[in-house]
């Protein structure tokens, strides 16, 4: 069978990007238009020829629209097989007329969904029906229709049709045939999830199905060690669609590699917790913070939290709240780094840095999510949870001990917090007037951790007397807060909880800290 002609086309679209334009090229080839609702209004008053879906069907819309296109001589004139005598047949004697094109995008549910203050009746009402029958009928007879669902291939379909005497071919037509089953699958389970929800709501309990898509968008050279492959993909799913794009801008350097990528999720993860605060840098080696600075200017936060440790930062990520200036960016300069992140760039700072080949330069354009999923894979399954986003006060804050803290160990508390629920468990961090000390992570033992930060802070040649000291969850025993105590920290913040928090409070007391629990852990494996 040769390409089928192009000559009439159903058109009704939600997002009418382009629709026009569209539109405009093919009445010039002679394509016969059908329209509905908004979509004809605005064919007609931009001067394009457009019949009502009407013409076809002989039947009004009705119930607001929602009956328009469930008709035999619609989906007759789609599912019809041009070279079948019999479908051909019965086509005539049903008045049925062939639609060679559809041009159809569906109703923003998922949008509709997104906003704050969506109702019920108002998701609903955003459910398609007859767009989601039609462009499945078209694409099912991709062999002699033409489906286009996004505005980016109105072009491609045009050149083609320009080339091929008002065809398409048929590589094309089944990519745009696979992108409509993509769309409608996609659609149909947001509207599922929501619909989960809905019935969910109120409860604590994780979703009972989740559906995620994950689309390419980047290729990594390797994965963690160069003899994996691997890739970064945009993820879709019930809370819509995600990706690095939406996010940043990479403004210079090679690759991102799939360990950068890591370290670009904990930098930002971290440096987003002081976003509209003072001038905060944030350091990262191996997706840990080895130094957290905040500071009254931006050079200043930034050899703070280098101080923390000089050894480290080589060949790390480095975070800032706030845009870079000149005069940080010539300290940063002094040391190599594999990536900068900002959310701006001041005047004469990207071409500065710039000099340097290998260093990454990134734009954060906007803030990341918060209240979403976060999926963790296993050889056997998939854990999801929610985000770990919730946010302590000072407000939330319960003192267990005689001695009250004054408000810099309050400032340094709740610093040295934020740090450690971005720190691998088990934590130890300590904090002084806004710049940490001696972090220690990822250990089996939090004795171990707290050894660590204690030696980190003595090789800086940091004191770590008259310090703040966060753990990312409950001292078991008195002998982790002791072993504080005895390093010179004054405060502790940690959530409490262990069946031994008598024992532990009356040795803080004993040893005159001040010490205050959250209630809330923050384990990170």
């Amino acid at each position: 069978m040769s390409d089928p002609v192009i000559k009439r086309a159903l058109v009704s679209v939600s997002d009418k990007t382009g629709i026009v334009d569209f539109c405009r090229e093919l009445g010039a080839m002679g394509v016969e238009i059908f329209s509905t609702g908004g979509t004809l209004r605005i064919l007609q008053e931009s001067g394009i020829e457009a019949a009502s879906i009407s013409t076809i069907t002989g039947f009004p819309e009705i119930m607001d629209g929602r009956v328009k296109t469930l008709h035999p001589k619609i989906h007759g004139g789609l599912l019809a097989v041009r070279d079948n005598e019999d479908h051909v047949g019965q086509a005539k004697a049903n008045g049925i007329e062939f639609i060679d094109m559809v041009v159809v995008n569906l109703y923003p549910f998922e949008a509709t969904v997104a906003k704050p203050d969506v109702t019920f009746e108002e998701a609903i009402e955003n459910i398609d029906i007859g767009g989601p029958s039609m462009l499945r009928s078209a694409a099912k007879n991709n062999e002699s229709v033409t489906v286009v669902t996004d505005s980016a291939d109105y072009a491609t379909v045009l050149d083609e049709m320009r080339s091929n005497n008002g065809a398409t071919r048929p590589e094309t037509r089944l990519t745009l045939a696979r992108k409509v089953f993509e769309l409608t699958s996609r659609y149909d389970r947001a509207i599922a999830d929501y619909l989960i929800g809905a019935e969910e709501s109120g409860e604590t309990e994780a979703p009972a199905a989740i559906s995620v898509k994950l689309e390419k968008e980047l290729d990594m050279r390797y994965g963690e060690n160069p003899h994996q492959s691997a890739g970064f993909y945009r993820l879709v799913d019930g809370q819509g669609s995600r990706c690095f794009d939406d996010f940043f801008d990479k403004l210079h350097g090679k690759e991102l590699s799939y360990n950068n990528m890591l370290d670009i999720a904990a930098a930002t993860g971290l440096v987003e917790e002081f976003r509209g605060e003072d001038p905060a840098v944030v350091i990262i080696k191996h997706t840990n913070p080895c130094g957290v600075a905040q500071a009254g200017t931006l050079v200043d936060a930034y050899r703070k939290a280098f101080s923390t440790d000089t050894q480290s930062p080589f060949g790390g990520i480095i975070a800032f709240n706030v845009p870079l200036d000149m005069e940080t960016a010539l300290a940063v300069d002094e040391i190599f780094t594999e990536i900068l992140i900002a959310p701006a760039y001041e005047d004469g700072v990207l071409d500065m840095l710039m000099k340097k080949k290998n260093r990454r330069l990134v734009l954060q354009k906007k803030a990341l999510l918060q209240e979403v999923m976060e999926y963790k894979s296993t050889q056997f399954g998939m854990l999801v949870q929610d985000r770990d986003s919730k946010i302590v006060s000072r407000e939330d804050l319960k003192v267990v001990t005689k001695r009250q803290p004054d408000e810099q160990e309050l400032d340094d508390m709740m610093f040295a917090w934020k740090i450690a629920k971005h720190v691998k468990s088990n934590t130890i961090v300590y904090v002084k007037n806004g710049q940490t000390i001696g972090v220690g992570a990822g250990q089996m033992s939090r004795i171990d951790s707290a050894k660590i930060a204690r030696s980190k802070a003595a090789e800086a040649g940091l004191d770590i007397k008259g310090s703040a000291v966060a753990s990312d969850a409950f001292f078991p025993f008195a002998d982790g807060l002791l072993a504080a105590a005895e390093a010179g920290a004054t405060s502790v913040i940690q959530p409490g909880g262990s069946i031994r928090d008598d024992e532990v409070i009356a040795a803080a007391d004993e040893n005159n800290l001040a010490m205050v629990f959250t209630s809330m852990r923050h384990f990170k494996h």
